[in-house]
């Protein structure tokens, strides 16, 4: 298609109309146009008049208006400043998980060689974001899908993040690591309750992996409950466990830690919602 970058903003926009707020549907489309054409988005704002060519955009056109993630339809997501590749293989990092990243940073200070073990690492974006931010670190990335160590490994590799990845199951023991130690677990594990799937728009629920997403209603917390007894015997002496949460399971998250012998510390994230927890060992 051969048109200015006002009217290929606007083609896209339009395919998007049935799914979003006019402001969403621009500002996809702006994202969208930017990456097929290989320019930057303030092209399309100072020099909209410009003519271009870009192929395929009706397939990709489509393809929006089917509710497919921007992320998925450009093959990439940006995360910490870094570009991560993303397939429906593995769930779209978040904004709030950067949060936990920067937060577990912080909590690597205390180490000169941090050992990390970032369990159901998706894309690797907290894995390999923390082996970049600190470099003598050693990280372990533990998966239950070899589609996403699959690329996690082209993240690491693309990034150059020197990370190991394992697959295993947190339900299930992580018989793998049996006898690793670490100073800091982390995670962002499935925590969405099945009954919320009607809620979600279909971005996420017809594309996103629901293995990475969704539990059953009858027991939301069982991931952070059977890592939370793996670290409990994984952890050195002064290591952290650090979950992203479910807001509205903050208390009951807390609760359970506490019962499995850890004390919390709880962060709320930019928009104010209580998602990040840092829980060490009761002596």
């Amino acid at each position: 298609m051969k048109a200015s970058r006002a009217e290929m903003v606007g083609f896209l926009s339009r395919s998007m109309e049935h799914l979003y707020s006019v402001q969403e549907c621009r500002r996809i489309a702006r994202v969208v146009a930017a990456s097929l054409s290989g320019e930057s988005e303030m092209k399309y704002l100072t020099d909209p008049n410009q003519i271009i060519t870009i192929d395929n955009i009706e397939q990709v056109a489509a393809e929006l208006s089917e509710g497919r993630p921007v992320q998925y339809v450009i093959g990439s997501c940006e995360f910490c400043g870094e570009e991560f590749i993303v397939r429906e293989g593995v769930l779209i990092p978040r904004p709030e998980t950067e949060e936990l990243v920067m937060w577990a940073r912080q909590e690597a200070e205390r180490y000169t060689s941090p050992r990390i073990i970032d369990i159901c690492t998706g894309s690797g974006c907290i894995a390999i974001m923390l082996k970049k931010l600190i470099a003598s670190a050693s990280v372990k990335a533990i998966d239950i899908s070899n589609e996403a160590l699959t690329i996690a490994q082209e993240n690491a590799t693309r990034l150059g993040a020197e990370v190991e990845f394992i697959l295993d199951n947190a339900l299930k023991g992580l018989h793998s690591i049996a006898h690793t130690q670490a100073d800091i677990i982390i995670s962002n594990p499935p925590y969405i309750p099945l009954s919320e799937r009607e809620r979600m728009h279909i971005n996420v629920t017809h594309y996103e992996p629901s293995l990475a997403l969704f539990v059953e209603d009858k027991d939301p917390l069982i991931f952070y409950r059977e890592i939370a007894r793996f670290a409990h015997t994984h952890l050195t002496t002064e290591g952290v466990l650090m979950f992203e949460i479910h807001e509205l399971l903050a208390d009951e998250t807390i609760a359970m830690l506490h019962h499995e012998g850890f004390s919390t510390h709880l962060r709320h994230d930019f928009l104010a919602k209580p998602r990040m927890l840092c829980c060490q060992k009761n002596r």
